[in-house]
C-alpha cells in the first residue's frame, strides 16, 4: 500500500537491491549448511569406509590363522601318532636289550649282538627326542596363534565400538535436521496465515475468491475469459494489490526459509480442443503460466513462483451443474516450501 501511495504522487522505489541481497543472503547461507552437512556426511563415510576395510582385512587373518591351526592339529595327531609308534618301538628296544643282557652274562659270544642291539636302540633314542622336539614346537606354535587370535579379537571388537558410535552421531544428526526442518515448516505455516489474512483484507469478501483449506481460490472469470490464457485488462489492477502483499511479506519471510508462492491452474470436465490448447491440461497451465508472468512483471523474483497445471483431474465440485463447472474453473495461489 505504501508503495501504492508514492506511485501516486510521483516517487520511484527501487525493490531490487533488497531482493538481490536478500537471495544471496539465502544461497550463501543454503551454501553454507550444504557444505556442513556434505562435509559431516563424508568425514562419516571415509571412517564407515575405514571400518570396512579394516573387517576385511581382520576377516581374512582370522580366516588365514583358522586354515594355519587346522594344519598344524593335523600335524600334531600325526606326529603324537609317530611318537606312539617311537614308544612302542622303544620298548620293544627295551625288550631286546634286556633278552640280550641276558645273553651277554649266559656267554661271552653274545657281546657282539649286544653291542648291535645297543648302537639300535641310542639310534631309536635320537629319533625319540627329535619327536619331542618338534612336539614343543608345535606347541609354541600352537600358543602364539591363540595369541593372535585374542588380539585380532581385541581389535574387531574396538572396530565395532567405533561402529556403533559412527551410527550414533549419524542417528543424532538426522534427528537434529529433522527438528530444524519442522521448525522451518512452522515458520512458513505462521507467514502463509499472514498472507491469507492480508489477501483477505485488499480483497474483500468478493464471492469469486474464497479460501480453500491451504490456497486462496480465484475463479477463472475474474481473470481469463472462457477459453482463453489470456489475462483480462480489469484482472491487473487484483494482481497489484497480490503482488504488493507479496512483496511486503517477502521482507518480512527469514531468507533462510525456501518458500515459493505456487500458482495453479484448474479446468472443468469439458473437454476442450483447439490448435492453440489441444487439451485442458494445456489451457489449465498456460493460465497458470500467464499469472505467473504477471506477477513477475510486477517485482516478484522468479525464484519464488511456480505454475502448475491439473486439467480437469482435481475437481473441487463433483456435481455436473453450470454452478460446479464454474467452481472447478479457477486459478488457486498456495504458499509453500520448494
Amino acid at each position: 500500500m505504501a508503495s501504492a501511495r508514492l506511485a501516486r504522487r510521483g516517487g520511484h522505489l527501487d525493490y531490487w537491491p533488497g531482493f538481490v541481497d536478500a537471495l544471496a543472503t539465502l544461497l550463501l547461507s543454503i551454501v553454507f549448511l550444504l557444505s556442513i552437512f556434505m562435509l559431516g556426511q563424508f568425514f562419516l563415510a571415509q571412517e564407515i569406509s575405514g571400518r570396512d576395510v579394516v573387517m576385511q582385512r581382520l576377516n581374512r587373518q582370522i580366516s588365514e590363522l583358522t586354515d594355519l591351526l587346522a594344519l598344524e592339529k593335523s600335524t600334531r595327531r600325526e606326529t603324537e601318532a609317530r611318537i606312539g609308534g617311537l614308544q612302542t618301538t622303544l620298548q620293544a628296544s627295551q625288550a631286546e636289550r634286556s633278552r640280550l643282557q641276558a645273553l651277554i652274562d649266559a656267554g661271552s659270544g653274545a657281546e657282539v649282538r649286544a653291542g648291535a642291539a645297543s648302537a639300535a636302540l641310542d639310534a631309536e633314542k635320537a629319533l625319540t627326542a627329535r619327536a619331542m622336539s618338534t612336539v614343543d614346537l608345535l606347541n609354541q606354535q600352537i600358543a602364539a596363534m591363540r595369541r593372535q587370535l585374542a588380539a585380532l579379537e581385541e581389535a574387531l571388537a574396538a572396530s565395532e565400538g567405533r561402529d556403533r558410535d559412527s551410527q550414533a552421531r549419524i542417528a543424532d544428526l538426522g534427528s537434529r535436521l529433522n527438528v530444524a526442518l519442522a521448525q522451518r515448516v512452522q515458520e512458513l505455516s505462521r507467514y502463509r496465515s499472514d498472507f491469507f489474512g492480508r489477501l483477505r483484507q485488499i480483497l474483500g469478501q468478493r464471492p469469486d475468491v474464497r479460501i480453500v483449506g491451504d490456497r486462496f481460490v480465484f475463479q477463472s472469470e475474474v481473470l481469463f475469459s472462457a477459453g482463453q490464457a489470456t489475462l483480462k485488462a480489469e484482472a491487473g489492477p487484483e494482481l497489484d494489490r497480490i503482488a504488493t502483499v507479496i512483496i511486503e511479506l517477502a521482507r518480512e519471510i527469514p531468507p533462510d526459509i525456501p518458500w515459493v508462492l505456487r500458482v495453479d491452474g484448474h479446468t472443468d470436465t469439458r473437454p476442450i480442443a483447439s490448435a492453440q490448447f489441444p487439451s485442458n491440461w494445456a489451457l489449465s497451465a498456460s493460465r497458470a503460466i500467464s499469472v505467473v508472468q504477471a506477477l513477475m512483471a510486477r517485482g516478484i523474483p522468479p525464484q519464488r513462483l511456480v505454475a502448475a497445471g491439473f486439467g480437469e483431474f482435481q475437481p473441487i465440485d463433483l456435481a455436473g451443474s453450470d454452478e460446479a463447472f464454474s467452481r472447478n474453473r479457477r486459478i488457486e495461489l498456495k504458499l509453500t516450501e520448494r
